[in-house]
């Protein structure tokens, strides 16, 4: 099984994956971008897709959802991911050495307590955790350091010189796994839906109104603007549901007070917060 992800391999978005599908014989298809790791599911290099939507810290990752939206793909599954993120160089080099940390802008925003605390050291803003890992492996840098998963410092054989150097303990990450629409899963006790609603007062507290006489719990909701000029907003919620609600009525019902209503998979929750 083939599973495109944003990022090399070493980087969360491979742990994720692995943990998800840890029945499955899996290759992992590295994506410079998460336009291209959807694009290599639908161009037939992979058979499903890993991609991280929602942070603890650092929030919702908007621009994920209109791409899945926009692929006509379907979310089959989610994982929540514990994210420990370690400060990591070429082997036997203390930290005083350091002088230039290299790695994702959302992993440095993410030890910025730690960071604020080191002396002369420039921080510089990189694509992909594991491929700065890469990058320093390759060019044998010495006084650079990035900051990424453990298991990154295994495959490119750097050391850990400070482990766990999140601000946030409770730091996770939620990844979404998504395939074609002839995988999309027909029963699951959650469901991922985008919608409109119209500009009258009250519109999406409709919305919300009918949800709950159907006693859904609305577990996220979230907005993006549509970009059309209008200043009009699509909402993507996630609901969960109980082993007797009804997908087709609940959709049904939903038509009645919005626009542009789409179910972008329907899954199990991930109930285990895993440890990367």
């Amino acid at each position: 099984m083939k599973i495109s992800i944003q990022g090399e391999k070493g980087s969360f978005h491979e742990v994720a994956a692995r943990l998800f599908f840890k029945d499955e014989d899996v290759e992992i298809v590295p994506c410079t971008t998460f336009d291209l790791t959807l694009m290599a599911v639908k161009d037939g290099k992979a058979d499903f897709a890993a991609m991280a939507i929602e942070n603890a810290r650092s929030g919702s990752i908007l621009s994920n959802y209109t791409l899945v939206r926009e692929s006509g793909m379907k979310i089959i599954g989610e994982i929540n991911l514990r994210i420990k993120q370690n400060l990591m160089a070429l082997p036997g080099q203390p930290l005083i050495s350091i002088r230039e940390i290299r790695s994702h802008p959302i992993a440095l925003s993410q030890c910025m307590a730690y960071l604020s605390h080191l002396r002369g050291v420039t921080l510089v803003e990189t694509d992909d955790t594991a491929g700065s890992a890469r990058y320093i492996r390759e060019n044998n840098l010495k006084g650079v350091a990035t900051i990424a998963s453990s298991a990154v410092a295994e495959l490119y054989g750097l050391e850990v010189i400070a482990p766990g150097i999140e601000t946030y303990k409770k730091n996770y990450t939620r990844f979404l796994m998504l395939g074609d629409e002839k995988d999309a899963r027909t029963d699951g006790n959650k469901v991922s839906i985008c919608f409109s609603t119209g500009h009258q007062p009250g519109s999406l507290a409709a919305v919300l109104v009918r949800l709950a006489e159907l006693e859904i719990n609305l577990s996220k909701i979230q907005s993006v603007p549509r970009l059309n000029g209008e200043w009009e907003y699509m909402f993507y919620a996630d609901l969960e549901l109980k082993p007797d609600h009804d997908i087709g009525l609940i959709k049904n019902v939903l038509e009645n007070y919005t626009t542009n209503l789409e179910v972008l998979g329907i899954f199990n929750k991930g109930e285990k917060l895993h440890e990367s």
